[in-house]
């Protein structure tokens, strides 16, 4: 259907090669764009860069966000604004294997009809769009929806 390409550059740029001393410092290029990342903090990295961790939360978040803009849309909804504070928490497997084993997505939507959606609305259009996610259809992690109740309308 599609395909999807990054690039990743890192260069040992003549530092030391030992675990305290090699830079986590790296460049991701996607669509042509060149964004700095690196390891999270807590594994040498610079926090001024973005993070593979932080990126597969903010993917997720990002996903479910576009998928519920186009559920809430077919549904008669209109969104006016939407935040979200995702949060992934990482944790040891049972083989010993740190991986991120759940994100939760905090939503917060206003809505600008005269007729916003009732709870069981959102609850229902979140549901539509974590089923069509193309992200979390592509992960084992655990994906939590903080479902809030509508902000009055814009």
């Amino acid at each position: 259907m599609s395909e999807h390409k990054a690039t990743i550059k890192w260069s040992r740029g003549g530092k030391e090669f030992a675990y305290r001393t090699y830079s986590r410092d790296h460049t991701w290029v996607v669509n042509g764009n060149e964004m700095p990342a690196s390891a999270t903090t807590a594994y040498l990295g610079n926090p001024n860069r973005v993070d593979p961790e932080a990126a597969l939360v903010a993917a997720l978040s990002s996903c479910h966000m576009l998928t519920f803009l186009y559920v809430a849309m077919r549904a008669g909804f209109v969104v006016t604004s939407y935040e979200d504070d995702a949060v992934g928490v990482m944790r040891k497997n049972e083989r010993g294997a740190i991986w991120v084993s759940a994100v939760t997505l905090n939503p917060r939507i206003a809505y600008g009809s005269a007729k916003p959606p009732t709870a069981a609305d959102v609850e229902h259009l979140h549901h539509l769009a974590h089923e069509q996610c193309f992200i979390a259809n592509s992960v084992k992690t655990e994906i939590r929806i903080g479902v809030k109740p509508p902000a009055p309308v814009a």
